[in-house]
């Protein structure tokens, strides 16, 4: 099985959540970025910011995990709140600060505009890029 690499964006209030639930939602809890993963598949958090809607930057990788299962399914928040989740296995790894890793990260092309391939809350990285980051959250992975 070969396994794909992917980020998700969330504040680490929601990545911290999404450790002790053993889940991920994505992009406001659309299905579609989450049907794109499959069991095996490794998943990162980048939060850009400490809580939801706040000011307070973050900007660390804050979790990483695999996806357990193969499904994809809605969980009801709220009365008017019903995101679609994925099952996780997080491991144990320490936060990483991106900005150290900016310039070996081949999924950012453009050093200056760094930000831009988290714009959509969702993207799948290379290989080479996830051992990068991995390495750095002080977890070593296999496949």
């Amino acid at each position: 099985m070969n396994s794909k690499y992917w980020i998700v964006v969330a504040s680490k209030e929601h990545a911290m959540r999404g450790i002790s639930e053993g889940i991920i939602q994505s992009c406001h809890g659309k299905k579609g970025p989450l049907s794109r993963m499959r069991k095996g598949d490794w998943v990162l958090v980048y939060s850009s910011k400490e809580m939801f809607g706040g000011s307070e930057a973050c900007r660390k990788f804050t979790s990483l995990g695999r996806i357990s299962d193969d499904l994809v399914y809605p969980f009801q928040m709220s009365p008017d709140f019903c995101p679609f989740r994925r099952n996780v296995e997080y491991v144990t790894a320490k936060e990483a600060d991106i900005l150290p890793l900016i310039p070996s990260l081949k999924f950012i092309p453009n050093k200056k505009s760094w930000g831009f391939p988290f714009r959509t809350g969702f993207l799948e990285i290379g290989p080479e890029d996830f051992l990068l980051i991995s390495e750095r959250m002080g977890v070593s992975v296999q496949g």
